[in-house]
């Protein structure tokens, strides 16, 4: 079973129940609310592996597209 606190700590951002990690393959995203339903998305923003239906999969790109940048700038302040 997936340790949804452990999840939301360690992610780099949560946007509207969507914890959105950073990994070497690109992001792993985990809904907090239905912690069954994951994805798995390439740097290229392509699902690499996922439990989501294409409604909540468009949902989560949607975010991971438009709030990126934010945390490339963040981690750019800090190095």
């Amino acid at each position: 079973m997936t340790d949804v606190k452990k999840v939301a700590d360690e992610a780099d951002m949560i946007i509207n129940g969507y914890a959105f990690t950073q990994n070497e393959e690109g992001w792993r995203v985990l809904n907090l609310n239905r912690p069954d339903k994951a994805a798995v998305f390439s740097k290229n923003d392509e699902v690499l592996e996922t439990s989501m239906d294409d409604i909540e999969i468009q949902i989560a790109k949607s975010y991971l597209e438009k709030n990126r940048k934010f945390l490339e700038e963040w981690d750019a302040e800090i190095l």
